[in-house]
């Protein structure tokens, strides 16, 4: 009989490897208890925490906690059913109605997670006979959706207006053809060029859906995204997310002013077959939201935090994932899977927790760690922060052998 799980027997033997040489498993930590958006008990010790998407801070606000323990009183703890059933309660309008009025948008639709909606929307929009162009370092959600359906799928090399305008280029003039971006790639914390890449799309004749999971609540004058940032909004058809990051809760979205979109509720499978969100998650996204639309000076401060993180981790000597500040995520780029695991378990010794990123998750099979900015941290975090980062560069000898 053939074992199923033999074609994962050399990452089995890898990480095994990884144990065996005394290092802690990067995937498998467990926060004890969540003091704030910033800090956790991890191992007994007191961890700042760099590597959540906590970016505006929302996961301890009071009127959202409030919110949540609100619906949880008056609606019980779930829906048990799907949206097109009896899954709809007043809260799921709500938090539509709260997206609606945060992107200026006609509609918006709720799923009950960020990865089921790009899942949804991605599969349903491009059907056989169509064409998705994406950029070839988008996320995995958007990749399944792909699979999920029946277009053709093209890639464009990353963050590429010409590999973009070429590749439309080639495909037939007739054909339904459907763009994918993001606002922020997650890994390298580097932003699209989209004010260029949309105008090629639609010189094609192709309909736009952007992804501002990690842009979401600090791009623009709204806090709407990069792609408001880039002044392209009336030019975007569709714009995905979710309310595990900026949001600081669970579940994902998508807003459009195409006058169709409604007939998404009664097509899209990962919509029509999963039960919804429940009542307290909507109410905590609904206010959480609507708080959103007020945070400029959240947003300044989670800015001036990354320009100063990357500043200093620059001048420490790190290799970063960018030039500059681009985004609340700011990717330290290691040469090997070793020297990376040795930093990160030195980084969380010393009381700080950030992301290991590795194949094939990231991009051109780079090993990272991954820092995510948030909009509490203080000014005495992030000076506490890069001496933590100065002290295990120093203990690991990666920053002598930078220096070298």
């Amino acid at each position: 009989m053939t074992d199923l799980f033999s074609k994962f027997d050399a990452l089995i033997a890898e990480r095994q490897a990884l144990l065996d040489s005394g290092v802690r498993d990067p995937f498998s930590l467990v926060m004890e208890q969540v003091v704030s958006p910033t800090e956790a008990i991890i191992s007994g010790k007191r961890t700042i925490l760099l590597g959540t998407y906590n970016y505006m801070g929302m996961t301890f606000d009071p009127d959202v906690i409030a919110a949540g323990k609100k619906a949880l009183d008056e609606y019980g703890s779930g829906t048990t059913g799907s949206r097109v059933l009896n899954g709809t309660y007043q809260g799921h309008r709500e938090v539509e109605d709260a997206l609606k009025d945060f992107y200026g948008t006609d509609h918006a639709i709720v799923f009950s997670t960020g990865y089921q909606a790009n899942l949804g929307v991605v599969s349903t929009l491009a059907a056989k006979g169509d064409y998705i162009i994406l950029d070839a370092d988008s996320h995995a959600s958007i990749y399944d959706g792909c699979y999920l359906g029946n277009a053709d799928i093209v890639r464009f090399r990353h963050n590429s207006v010409e590999d973009l305008d070429k590749r439309l280029g080639r495909l037939p003039a007739e054909a339904g053809k459907l763009v994918i971006l993001e606002g922020v790639y997650s890994m390298l914390g580097d932003i699209a060029p989209l004010k260029e890449m949309v105008a090629v799309a639609k010189k094609h004749g192709a309909m736009v859906l952007v992804d501002e999971a990690h842009g979401m609540g600090f791009f623009g004058e709204h806090g709407r995204g990069v792609f408001e940032e880039a002044g392209v909004a009336d030019q975007v058809d569709f714009v995905v997310g979710t309310f595990s990051k900026s949001v600081g809760t669970v579940g994902g979205f998508c807003v459009s002013n195409h006058p169709k979109f409604e007939v998404l509720r009664l097509v899209c499978r990962p919509y029509v077959f999963t039960a919804s969100l429940p009542p307290s998650v909507v109410a905590t996204a609904a206010t959480s939201i609507r708080k959103l639309m007020h945070a400029g000076e959240k947003r300044a401060h989670l800015w001036k935090n990354s320009r100063r993180l990357h500043h200093g981790l620059r001048d420490l000597g790190f290799a970063l994932g960018t030039e500059t500040a681009q985004s609340a995520i700011i990717a330290i780029i290691l040469p090997d899977q070793e020297t990376t695991v040795r930093l990160w378990q030195a980084l969380l010794e010393l009381g700080l927790y950030v992301n290991m990123a590795r194949p094939p998750a990231t991009p051109a099979g780079m090993y990272l760690l991954r820092c995510s900015l948030c909009a509490e941290h203080s000014d005495e975090q992030v000076d506490e922060i890069l001496e933590i980062f100065a002290k295990a560069g120093a203990a690991t000898g990666y920053l002598s052998s930078r220096a070298a």
